[in-house]
C-alpha cells in the first residue's frame, strides 16, 4: 500500500513538472503535506483535461489533427469521480490521486463536478456571447479549482468569504490563459473572447476570423480589454491570502505573482503576441516568486479580521 502511494505521490509531481513550471516553482514552498495533496490535486485535473482535449500533460499530438471533446469522456470522468468521492478502489492513478485528496480535506462533491461542467462547456461547443458567459466558463474550469486548493491549504469548506477570493484568482489566471493561447485556440475552433467585444471591435467571433492577419490589431485590443479584467479579479483575490497558512500564502502570493506576468508580455508584444507563446523567464520568475513571498508576509496574521470588501464581480454560485 505504502509503496503505491509513493507511486501515486511520485506521478502526481511529474505531471506537475511537465505540466505547469509555474506552479511547480511556488509549491516548493509549501509543506510536505500541503504539497503532495496540491500536486494530486493538480495532477487529476489536469487528466481530466487531457482527456477531454486528446492531450497528454496539456501538449497536443501534432500529427493527430483537432481532437474534437466526446460526451462519452465526460461520462467516464464524471462517473470515476463519483466512485473516488464514494471511496470505491481506484486503478487510474490521477484519480488515486484526487481520491486521496478529496477524502482527507472532506473535498464537497460539488467542487470537482463543477470542475467537471467546465469541461462540459468544451463537448457542447459553448459559444461565450458576453462577458458573463467567458467568466462563467473561467469559473468552471480554474476559479473552482482555486476554491478546491483553498481548502487543502486549510481554508474551511463554508468559509465563502474567503473562498470567493481562492475562486477570483482562477478567474484571473483563466483570462490571462485565454489571452496567451487566442490564437492556439482559434486553430482547434475555439474562441473564448467575449463575442460582444469582438464585434466591437469589428471582429466576427468566429476562428476564422481570429486567425486572419488583417485582424490581428482588433483582437489584441480584445485581449488588451479581457487583461484588464483580468486584473480586476487579480486585485480582488490579494486580500484572500492573508487568510492562508503562512507558507501557503507564499506560495500563492508567488505563482500570483508569475502569472499575472503572462499578461504583461501579452501587453508587451503588441500583435505579435501570438507568434510565440508567452512565457516568463525562469530568472523572472524567481525573482517574482521572491516578490511574491514579501507580499505574502502578512498571511495568516489577518485570519481573523475581516477582508475588505469585494468589488462587483462575477461571483461563483452560491453553497
Amino acid at each position: 500500500m505504502a509503496r503505491n502511494q509513493d507511486n501515486v505521490a511520485a506521478k502526481a509531481q511529474e505531471a506537475i513538472a511537465k505540466g505547469s513550471k509555474s506552479f511547480a516553482l511556488a509549491s516548493l514552498l509549501f509543506r510536505p503535506h500541503m504539497k503532495r495533496h496540491a500536486h494530486m490535486l493538480y495532477a487529476w485535473c489536469r487528466y481530466c483535461d487531457d482527456v477531454i482535449d486528446g492531450q497528454n500533460l496539456g501538449f497536443a499530438d501534432a500529427e493527430a489533427g483537432p481532437h474534437i471533446p466526446q460526451a462519452s469522456d465526460l461520462h467516464y470522468l464524471r462517473e470515476t469521480t463519483l466512485a473516488a468521492l464514494a471511496g470505491e478502489p481506484m486503478t487510474e492513478p490521477a484519480f488515486q490521486a484526487f481520491q486521496e485528496v478529496a477524502l482527507a480535506t472532506g473535498m464537497p462533491a460539488e467542487h470537482p463536478l463543477d470542475l467537471l461542467k467546465g469541461f462540459q462547456m468544451d463537448v457542447e461547443d459553448r459559444r461565450y456571447e458576453t462577458l458573463d458567459d467567458t467568466l462563467e466558463y473561467c469559473y468552471h474550469v480554474a476559479g473552482v479549482v482555486g476554491v478546491m486548493m483553498a481548502i487543502i491549504m486549510g481554508v474551511p469548506t463554508d468559509d465563502n468569504e474567503t473562498l470567493d477570493r481562492a475562486s477570483d484568482l482562477g478567474i484571473a489566471f483563466q483570462l490571462t490563459n485565454i489571452c496567451r493561447d487566442i490564437i492556439d485556440d482559434a486553430q482547434i475552433g475555439r474562441v473564448y473572447l467575449p463575442a460582444q467585444w469582438l464585434r466591437e471591435a469589428g471582429v466576427a467571433p468566429t476562428p476564422s476570423a481570429l486567425l486572419d492577419e488583417k485582424n490581428r490589431a482588433a483582437v489584441w485590443s480584445v485581449a488588451l480589454r479581457t487583461l484588464e479584467e483580468a486584473d480586476r479579479y487579480y486585485r480582488s483575490s490579494g486580500p484572500g491570502v492573508r487568510r492562508l497558512p503562512i507558507r501557503a500564502g507564499f506560495a500563492v502570493a508567488a505563482a500570483r505573482g508569475v502569472y499575472r506576468d503572462i499578461g504583461r508580455v501579452v501587453r508587451k508584444r503588441g500583435t505579435h503576441a501570438w507568434d510565440e507563446r508567452a512565457r516568463t523567464s525562469r530568472r523572472r520568475k524567481v525573482a517574482l516568486a521572491g516578490l511574491g513571498c514579501i507580499q505574502g508576509a502578512g498571511s495568516k496574521s489577518m485570519f481573523f479580521l475581516s477582508l475588505p470588501p469585494r468589488p462587483d464581480l462575477w461571483t461563483r454560485p452560491a453553497t
